[in-house]
């Protein structure tokens, strides 16, 4: 299915459907699922009364101007750029109008990268990409200054005070793998631009070795299904090894006809993990797959278009019993992925970006 992007302003352009999964018109309704829940100012939470964070927004804003729904994705992308703070970094945890928590997280901060990348992949507006490379500079400054020694990113930096304090000297396998993926989008931000970024392409380089390299240095958090797919999904892990690492744990965490688990220890599927799987699989050449859990997560879908975040089987009841912005998000970029319907279908794919950056071996790793 081919789709031309439209001019700047105008948000004409296809929009995504799988054959015998979803039709164009439920991917429409979905997008409006999200745009219902935004708040006045832009932000989007998770669901009613919950919290935002920057990475959830930036993705159901990706998913808005995807699903039709444009003047809503352009306040999301107001509202990031409006609430942006001096270090680059937006709160892990605001709800309403109210900073909960004001620590910043990298993979989160870093995120914005990809969505004015993807912005710019379906839209060609070149006047948003110049409004928002400020904040995209200063987010990936932020990320690139927190870099471990070993190549991973350092995952959170606490506030003292609501100034900047101590990074943590850890790093998360999942959070790392996407900022991958940031960083090799803010590099081809700063190629548009004109505005080289070469600290970044070396960070990039080290993150990629320590993610392919050097997983035992990241925090075990291997009971949970997303440091399973997300090293694929980011794409430091392609090819014959990205396929041979879904192979691997696929029994733990796929469960046939529902999606798949979110912990390979209870008895509980989730929507949005199992669309970021369906992309995944799709980036590593695993079509059939892909195409095969998108439709068996559909249970999880309502008439209206929202999605419900997980279903637990054993009692057959839907947990938690709300739909998730994020979730209604990770379906219509699969969908976008799936069907190639808009220009930004690439962008876990990631052949817009340009090459992978060299691996970078940190000093001493004996590679």
């Amino acid at each position: 299915m081919s789709a031309s992007s439209g001019t700047p302003g105008t948000g004409l352009h296809e929009v995504p459907a799988v054959a015998g999964v979803l039709t164009s018109a439920d991917v429409r309704r979905t997008a409006a699922s999200i745009a219902s829940m935004q708040h006045p100012d832009g932000a989007i939470a998770w669901t009613h009364g919950d919290k935002t964070d920057a990475w959830n927004h930036t993705e159901a804003a990706m998913a808005l101007l995807v699903g039709g729904e444009v003047a809503a994705a352009h306040a999301a992308y107001d509202w990031l750029l409006r609430t942006q703070r001096p270090d680059g970094t937006w709160p892990v945890k605001v709800v309403g109008a109210e900073v909960v928590d004001d620590a910043a997280e990298t993979n989160m901060t870093a995120y914005v990268a990809v969505g004015v990348w993807h912005h710019w992949l379906v839209r060609r507006d070149r006047g948003f990409v110049d409004r928002a490379w400020p904040a995209v500079r200063a987010a990936l400054d932020f990320v690139v200054r927190l870099q471990l020694p070993f190549g991973g990113v350092a995952w959170i930096e606490d506030r003292v005070d609501g100034a900047p304090g101590a990074a943590r000297p850890e790093a998360l396998l999942t959070g790392s793998s996407s900022t991958y993926q940031s960083l090799r989008a803010g590099i081809a931000l700063a190629g548009l631009v004109g505005d080289a970024q070469p600290e970044w392409e070396l960070a990039a380089g080290r993150l990629r070795h320590a993610v392919r390299r050097h997983e035992d240095l990241f925090l075990d958090k291997r009971t949970f299904s997303m440091d399973w797919y997300y090293p694929v999904l980011g794409g430091a892990v392609r090819g014959d090894a990205a396929r041979e690492r879904l192979a691997g744990r696929w029994d733990d965490f796929v469960v046939p006809d529902l999606g798949i688990r979110c912990v390979d220890t209870n008895p509980w599927v989730t929507g949005a993990e199992t669309c970021e799987l369906v992309m995944a699989l799709d980036a590593a050449g695993e079509r059939g797959k892909a195409l095969q859990l998108f439709a068996d997560m559909q249970h999880l879908r309502t008439e209206e278009g929202h999605y419900f975040t997980g279903w637990v089987w054993p009692d057959e009841v839907y947990w938690p019993h709300e739909h998730t912005t994020y979730t209604a998000a990770a379906v219509v970029l699969a969908a976008d992925q799936l069907s190639g319907t808009t220009p930004g279908a690439d962008i876990m794919h990631g052949s817009t970006f340009g090459p992978h950056p060299a691996e970078l071996a940190a000093p001493g790793c004996g590679c």
